[in-house]
């Protein structure tokens, strides 16, 4: 399978679609106003503890503060706080954890004011972003993320993804990253580290204690609201998280984004060093690769697939409901009992796509096309079990029921995405009326004339109908206002705009229409 990333800047932000065979499948928005990405360690002082919470509030440098809450500190809560007392104090006995002493574990009813004290500093990792008015969420239990592993200082166990259903495979990853392991740090096996030898896992957790390290030395010379670990931005992230063989490229137009990605994809798999490539064409880079229409496409409440079907996709308090129709049935022929089959598998195909789409979480009710036969409600079953294996969420499928209903559980991976596809007239701006549209030459030639008075370079954008209106015949109207004016008018057709709606824009293409 062929996988594209692309990524595409924007004012406020990065917009980044995943596509596999050029169908998209992720789309992530990535904002520039979050000042804490989940996975950033930083210096914490206590503001306030609050035992009826039996949480703390960290002063982190965020506008609000942060929350801590008293079963986030980790079991090795009481460790944690013992080994980073001297390093605050400008000293780093042991980086390697080698000679650490445990202490005992935290009391699981205990109250955090028996732990923690006002003006405590801390060594905090974001775990949740900040959300509307609260700030963002900490724990103590620190994870270094790599590309095939996380390394979990103060821990001592190596756990498997459980996405790794081979036993065999299993058994070696465990046997082998128990012999690489340190001592008094923990491994999480990632679904990526699958089939890899001895030497790259080596070198992946040698990058990890290398983190570590420096980590520290920060710690050491830091202070409260310090960002000692900083996480990659989420370009970056997703690479790491997703790279596979069959990753066949990285298109930005960003020049700064694509160096960045150069050297990440450099250090982390040298052999797919060719892999990022530098958009530089003048069409938006979501446009040229197709992805703002299958965006707008793919949002809506209502998702056609195949010819002719749609699925309908409602959204609850309690759960997400999707409604399988066949719609005209067009190319079906056969039996109903094959026919339903048909539309059900092509259902179950979009829909797989749309949960990873739009991160939808939690119970998700499918009413499919009714089907006698059992062979045939196994077949679709099976078929979406093997599609949500792509997933990187925890998902369960159950069988159909006598009723062909589907029940799906999964986990949410990010807040899920909600894109409006509906608009608000530009013509009307929403009221429901337009101007005159025999009015609309007049206003026009009134605005191209004070351009031109005011010696503005200039290109009007139109509706390809207006467009077509305007440089008819040899004396056009176009024509007509260069030779009344005494100065080219360039036109040009855009598909995007309403039929009376249009747009001035100067050689940069920004719009200049409000100031006119």
């Amino acid at each position: 399978m062929e996988k594209e990333l692309i990524i595409q800047n924007t004012n406020s932000g990065a917009e980044i679609a995943l596509l596999e065979d050029k169908k998209l499948v992720e789309y992530h928005q990535q904002k520039d106003n979050s000042q804490f990405k989940v996975g950033d360690i930083l210096l914490g002082r206590v503001r306030k503890v609050m035992p009826g919470l039996n949480a703390a509030f960290v002063d982190v440098g965020y506008k609000k503060d942060a929350f801590l809450h008293y079963t986030d500190l980790g079991a090795a809560y009481k460790t944690f706080n013992h080994y980073f007392k001297p390093v605050f104090g400008g000293n780093i006995n042991d980086a390697s954890l080698k000679k650490l002493t445990y202490l005992p574990e935290l009391d699981k009813k205990a109250n955090i004011k028996d732990v923690i004290k006002p003006k405590d500093l801390l060594v905090v990792q974001v775990f949740k972003e900040a959300i509307s008015t609260k700030g963002p969420r900490l724990t103590t239990e620190l994870s270094l993320p790599g590309r095939f592993l996380i390394l979990k200082p103060f821990a001592d166990f190596v756990a498997i993804s459980k996405k790794v259903k081979n036993k065999e495979e299993k058994k070696r990853l465990e046997i082998l990253l128990n012999s690489l392991k340190p001592k008094n740090m923990g491994i999480i096996v990632r679904t990526s580290a699958e089939g890899k030898i001895a030497s790259e896992l080596h070198k992946d957790l040698q990058n990890l204690i290398e983190k570590w390290e420096a980590l520290l030395e920060k710690v050491k010379n830091g202070k409260n609201k310090d960002v000692v670990h900083k996480e990659i931005d989420k370009s970056s992230s997703l690479v790491r998280d997703i790279f596979s063989e069959d990753f066949t490229a990285i298109h930005t137009a960003d020049k700064a984004m694509a160096a960045e990605l150069d050297e990440f994809v450099l250090n982390f798999a040298p052999e797919k060093k060719d892999i990022v490539k530098l958009y530089k064409g003048k069409t938006p880079i979501f446009d040229n690769f197709g992805i703002t229409t299958q965006i707008k496409s793919a949002f809506g409440k209502t998702v056609g697939y195949g010819k002719g079907q749609y699925l309908v996709i409602e959204h609850t308090e309690a759960l997400h409901v999707v409604d399988v129709n066949s719609g005209f049935k067009k190319g079906l022929s056969g039996s109903q009992e094959e026919n339903a089959l048909s539309v059900n598998l092509g259902a179950v195909d979009e829909l797989a796509r749309q949960l990873r789409l739009r991160d939808i979480g939690g119970i998700i009710v499918v009413d499919c096309i009714d089907m006698k036969s059992a062979d045939s409600r196994k077949e679709v079953n099976e078929r979406m079990k093997t599609l949500l294996k792509r997933d990187k969420a925890i998902t369960s499928v159950l069988p159909l029921s006598k009723f062909n209903l589907m029940q799906i559980t999964r986990q949410r991976v990010r807040p899920q995405i909600e894109i409006k596809t509906k608009e608000k007239c530009p013509t009307c701006d929403g009221s429901g009326k337009i101007e005159p549209s025999i009015l609309l030459m007049e206003e026009l030639e009134n605005k191209i004339e004070y351009l031109t008075e005011n010696d503005k370079d200039f290109t009007l954008e139109l509706h390809p109908y207006i467009y077509a209106f305007i440089n008819k015949g040899l004396y056009s109207l176009k024509w007509k206002w260069s030779w009344k004016y005494k100065k080219i008018i360039k036109t040009s057709p855009d598909n995007n705009l309403a039929l009376t709606a249009y747009k001035f824009v100067n050689a940069e293409g920004k719009h200049i229409t409000d100031l006119i």
